[in-house]
């Protein structure tokens, strides 16, 4: 069967013979890179008197790392969460290395949750009903939702919707999707921009390193701040294509033209073979070779905040 959606420049999800040579040939024979389940993350405790109340129009956007791709935006009076994965595991197996940054019932009042593709570490349904708020995602996701009470707008790429003051756009990225044994490609990845009154952010999803980062940097110029991943990266020879290393993403932040980088999508969850706190020494070392300036580089604690503005 034709996959519904594929990437810009054409490509699907690795072959079956590809995933099982990593996940099993090459684990059962021990040519992985092997390093503990666990590792020291940074966490603080958010300040939740700040966080009940989001900035102003004109006062920038407020952005808080809730772990791996989940994050906490707050602008324009309204609060958005992307990607929220809240609870203590995915699917009982991968258990977290470092709790949330805010458990849902400290979260502010959410007026949409931002879905970036339907992989269990990004669509996390319990997290996703628990929050109560519409859902704004890719084409194709709206029978993941049928029976939650979730209002769901599904978007193409390159496509927007208001969320209250506030516009989102969903962008490519290079990835694939799949939920079930037969739903390969059925749903559409990508990333968000997010444009406010007072600054323009970006949240790039999974992603590969591709040449869409300098589109997205044209059509959308002056990003005040990129959230992109820099962990689920090891054997390069299988995530390459679906997942950026940290000198990747460097790469992909200098595509973009972006002001402020933040780092995320480590440290959370064991998911590949690296250890869990190696990517931002080598996000730091990769910073300091291509010599860019340190007050735009942003590797925040877990539960850590940062404010943003345009200009």
């Amino acid at each position: 069967m034709p996959l519904r959606f594929k990437n810009l420049d054409g490509t699907g999800p690795q072959p079956f013979s590809t995933v099982f040579k990593w996940a099993v040939a090459d684990k059962l024979s021990g040519r992985r890179r092997k390093s503990p389940d666990h590792a020291p993350v940074p966490h603080v405790s958010p300040d939740l008197a700040l966080l009940a109340t989001p900035p102003a129009p004109g006062e920038g956007a407020r952005l808080t790392w809730l772990g791996h791709a989940s994050w906490l935006v707050q602008l324009d009076g309204i609060s958005l969460v992307i990607d929220p994965v809240l609870r203590d595991a995915i699917n009982v197996v991968i258990r977290r290395n470092v709790p949330p940054g805010l458990p849902t019932h400290l979260l502010p009042p959410i007026t949409a949750s931002l879905v970036s593709h339907n992989h269990y570490d990004h669509l996390d349904l319990p997290t996703l009903v628990d929050v109560r708020a519409p859902i704004v995602t890719g084409l194709g996701h709206a029978p993941v939702f049928r029976g939650s009470g979730l209002a769901v707008t599904e978007l193409d790429w390159w496509h927007s919707t208001r969320v209250g003051p506030v516009t989102v756009h969903f962008v490519p990225s290079q990835h694939w999707s799949r939920r079930g044994l037969n739903d390969a490609n059925d749903m559409l990845w990508g990333g968000f921009v997010i444009e406010g009154s007072s600054a323009r952010l970006y949240h790039s999803g999974d992603t590969a390193w591709f040449e869409g980062f300098h589109d997205i940097g044209q059509r959308f110029p002056h990003l005040d701040a990129a959230m992109l991943p820099i962990g689920a990266y090891d054997p390069e020879w299988f995530m390459s294509r679906q997942h950026m290393n940290p000198e990747e993403a460097v790469r992909a932040f200098e595509a973009l033209r972006a002001r402020d980088f933040l780092a995320m999508h480590w440290g959370t969850f064991k998911l590949t073979d690296e250890p869990l706190d190696e990517p931002p020494r080598r996000l730091d070392a990769e910073w300091t070779r291509r010599d860019l300036p340190r007050q735009h580089l942003h590797v925040l604690p877990v539960g850590g905040t940062l404010t943003v503005h345009s200009g």
